[in-house]
């Protein structure tokens, strides 16, 4: 069986990337996405016109091509997710690797996949901070990142 995926040992790959030396911060670049994520945060975006290109392996392109059509307030099982994604929900488990793998978090919303019975699995950002985001989208408040999910 031949192995895709990173090819860098795992402690090096944990580590975040930095940029490198030529990289001049330039925040009036990134202001359309900036207030773009403010208006998702204020409630008053539910769909991202940002473009996003994360580099990946092209399952998981498929994966995060497919987390971008989750709508707004809506969850998916990781199997749904796969099914649309590749065809085949049997491969809910690569498919939530890939999910994890996600480097633009809510834009492309990893949040909005769920365990195949409706419990909230498998956050980066824990999953304290998965319900939250949950809750902001059900138009439900949010208190001091305490949120209790149904």
């Amino acid at each position: 069986m031949t192995r895709r995926g990173p090819t860098r040992p795992a402690a090096e790959r944990r580590k975040p990337l930095e940029p490198g030396p030529d990289w001049i911060r330039d925040d009036a670049g990134l202001a359309r996405e900036t207030a773009e994520l403010e208006a998702y945060f204020a409630g008053e975006l539910q769909e991202f016109e940002m473009t996003v290109e994360p580099e990946g392996t092209p399952f998981r392109r498929k994966v995060w091509a497919e987390l971008a059509r989750i709508p707004y307030g809506e969850t998916w099982s990781y199997g749904e997710l796969a099914r649309r994604a590749v065809g085949r929900a049997g491969a809910a488990r690569a498919a939530g690797a890939a999910n994890g793998a996600n480097p633009v978090a809510i834009v492309l919303p990893c949040h909005r996949v769920i365990g195949a019975n409706g419990s909230l699995v498998g956050y980066g950002g824990g999953l304290n901070r998965k319900a939250m985001l949950l809750a902001h989208e059900r138009g439900e408040e949010v208190f001091d990142g305490l949120v209790p999910y149904p």
